[in-house]
């Protein structure tokens, strides 16, 4: 039966059409984002992961940045301990020189000995990063070094430790030798002695600055892997397929002709009624 008041075959290519053109946005916003999902509408469960995941994966960022400086003040300070090593080294062997020698000897070893001293205080007044210092102290220095989220979702973080190194009681102790007075081989095994202990406090110096910043580097490294994971992760869930998107905005673009078509067509029967009354 057609009717000139309701025009049911209209108004199923309506409804057609406005389900193919709000396909059509949806796809066409995709393409522009590159995002399948953008919002809680959505897919409300992969939404709320995403941001989470990209809110932890915010957080490792700014944490490596953060060891970041860490790393560069350790580096720093190994170089000074390093320095005062071949320094302290240098500074034995001259000792291990004057060791029985006349007063003269001593006299010029000691001329030695003394800028030596000088140049290790100047290695450890220069061994500091921005303002930080590890090479005063014995301080133990803790740094965060990631977050740690439960099942619950409350979060933590993990740190680690480690010690600053007083290199300046090394330099010192070494200012305290006096081959000038050392007249006897009593005491000049002792300034020895001495200088031999103070090398091997800078050698277990240099070692623990080296080890804390390869503990931080390898973090480094394990944070930067981490969040090339998470950020992986989170495109695989609301990431845009384009190859996908692109084939179905064509597929779209041509069943919005027809579905236009096919209401034209439609909006055209009651017009076919008029005939019958010619």
């Amino acid at each position: 039966m057609s009717s000139i008041l309701t025009n049911s075959s209209a108004m199923t290519a309506l409804s057609t059409l406005r389900n193919i053109n709000n396909s059509l946005g949806e796809t066409q916003n995709r393409i522009s984002t590159g995002l399948q999902i953008s919002s809680g509408k959505d897919n409300a469960a992969y939404f709320s992961i995403s941001k989470t995941m990209s809110g932890d994966s915010g957080m490792y960022k700014a944490i490596d940045e953060s060891l970041t400086l860490q790393q560069n003040a350790l580096s720093t300070a190994r170089l000074g301990a390093e320095t005062v090593v071949d320094l302290a080294e240098e500074f034995a062997e001259r000792v291990a020189f004057a060791q029985g020698g006349t007063e003269e000897v001593r006299a010029d070893v000691q001329a030695e000995l003394d800028e030596l001293v000088a140049r290790m205080s100047t290695t450890i007044s220069q061994s500091t990063f921005n303002g930080t210092d590890y090479v005063n102290d014995t301080a133990t220095v803790t740094v965060v070094t990631g977050i740690s989220r439960s099942t619950s979702g409350s979060i933590s973080t993990t740190s680690m430790s480690f010690l600053q190194q007083d290199l300046g009681t090394i330099q010192a102790q070494l200012a305290a030798i006096d081959l000038t007075t050392s007249d006897s081989a009593g005491a000049q095994l002792a300034d020895l002695q001495t200088a031999e202990s103070m090398l091997a406090s800078a050698v277990s110096s240099a070692t623990a600055l080296g080890i804390a910043e390869k503990s931080i580097e390898t973090q480094k490294e394990f944070l930067t892997e981490l969040t090339d994971r998470l950020d992986s992760g989170i495109g695989s869930m609301i990431d845009a397929n384009m190859e996908e998107e692109a084939a179905r905005l064509q597929a779209l673009q041509v069943q919005q002709q027809l579905a236009t078509q096919s209401l034209s067509i439609a909006n055209s029967a009651p017009q076919n009624i008029l005939s019958l009354f010619r």
